[in-house]
């Protein structure tokens, strides 16, 4: 019955600071009052311009996976780039920017990744009794 309560009080906090407003614990019934959830101002952290770079790449051998993504953002302009093995074995890439004139627009890409070589004929076997 108390972690009940306890999860209670998480949802109805986690609402509250998602709304910008601040609940107190004592908010719920049983509860005392511990403390008060901190409001959020996204007026203080704004940023006018804001700028980023990331990348990841994973080549797994033992498990065959193998992804990358990379993106960089200027401002309002976001353009990157990821790709990934489809299930039929080529690698699809997808090349797309993002801006406030445009939207978003994206180029996919499809290149063979395996090498298929021939199957190789083997001779019979022949049993001897």
């Amino acid at each position: 019955m108390v972690s009940e309560k306890v999860v209670i009080v998480l949802a109805i906090g986690v609402f509250a600071t998602c709304q910008g407003g601040a609940v107190p614990v004592a908010a719920v019934p049983g509860f005392p009052a511990v403390a008060k959830l901190a409001s959020f101002d996204p007026r203080l952290n704004y940023d006018p311009h804001p700028q980023y770079t990331y990348a990841y790449d994973v080549q797994d051998a033992l498990t065959g996976d193998s992804k990358s993504q990379q993106e960089s953002r200027n401002g309002d302009v976001v353009s990157g780039s990821y790709s990934f093995i489809e299930a039929d074995g080529t690698r699809r890439i997808v090349e797309y920017t993002a801006d406030s004139v445009n939207g978003f627009n994206a180029v996919v890409h499809r290149e063979p990744v395996a090498v298929i070589k021939p199957a190789v004929k083997i001779a019979p076997v022949a049993f001897h009794h």
